[in-house]
């Protein structure tokens, strides 16, 4: 008996696009889903040390919600690898500013922290509003 093995021939040709709404769904959860996606763990045929995912196109990132008292707490924080470089950012200035940026953060967490894992991240686009440039992918629309 044998088990069947997947080659890594073909795999970015055979590549579906999805689209995700984000308006009113938890951060959190919307992520982990879309993590779950990009790795390829909904596949049945997935393989840990192969790129098996799809292409994941997150739309109104800005309509996201996040429960509790994040809203006032919840900070974001880079180093500009210079002294006293460590600069902070509330959850209230990111919406304002760059509000695809935290589906981004979120879901980079959840993937691995590895070459595969940034192969995984290239292939999520998240959009602040309901527009997407596409639409010659012919995306499929699922509802987490």
């Amino acid at each position: 008996m044998t088990t069947y093995f997947p080659s890594g021939k073909g795999l970015a040709d055979n590549r579906k696009w999805l689209v995700v709404d984000a308006k009113g769904k938890t951060v959190g959860r919307l992520a982990t889903e879309v993590a779950r996606i990009l790795s390829g763990k909904n596949n049945p045929q997935w393989t840990p040390f192969m790129d098996m995912g799809e292409h994941v196109v997150v739309v109104n990132a800005r309509h996201a919600i996040f429960k509790g008292s994040k809203n006032e707490q919840k900070v974001y924080r880079h180093h500009t690898l210079y002294p006293g470089g460590l600069r902070e950012k509330s959850l209230k200035e990111m919406r304002e500013t760059k509000p695809e940026r935290i589906i981004e953060l979120a879901v980079k967490g959840m993937l691995p922290k590895t070459k595969l894992g940034k192969a995984m991240a290239k292939k999520l686009k998240v959009y602040a509003d309901a527009d997407h440039p596409h639409s010659a992918q012919k995306p499929e629309s699922i509802e987490l």
